[in-house]
């Protein structure tokens, strides 16, 4: 017997309205137009093993997700932060880094004829 979720959904007709457009916008990741798809399928009564199997994902994401619709609304359909190491590099450093890999060797440094960059080489040029 397949089990029924304590956390029926009822949707405003806005949340509805805002959901209906996650699921189709095509510049979305695909994770959020899952999570969106969940929400409007359970919200139409569907039970979390039907959502799954029509979803093509495991059971317990949708249970996941419907509880966490069901806790905070639309805010909770975002992805909480994830811990690690902070980055050792801000962003512009990062792109700055990235042109100059970029560009062959000999327009950075007149004194490197090099058609590629070696790993040391770029150290120096980026240090530089």
């Amino acid at each position: 017997m397949p089990r029924t979720s304590p956390y029926s959904i009822a949707l405003a007709e806005a949340e509805r309205t805002e959901l209906e457009a996650r699921a189709r916008r095509y510049t979305s990741s695909y994770s959020e137009v899952v999570r969106a798809r969940i929400v409007l399928y359970a919200a139409d009564g569907l039970g979390n093993d039907e959502i799954a199997a029509r979803l093509d994902t495991p059971r317990q994401v949708v249970s996941k997700w419907r509880k966490r619709f069901f806790d905070q609304r639309l805010a909770g359909l975002t992805d909480l932060p994830r811990g690690g190491r902070p980055p050792s590099f801000s962003p512009d450093v990062v792109v700055a880094i990235k042109a100059l890999a970029c560009e062959f060797p000999a327009k950075a440094n007149k004194a490197q004829p090099l058609a590629r960059w070696q790993c040391p080489d770029l150290a120096r040029a980026a240090v530089e």
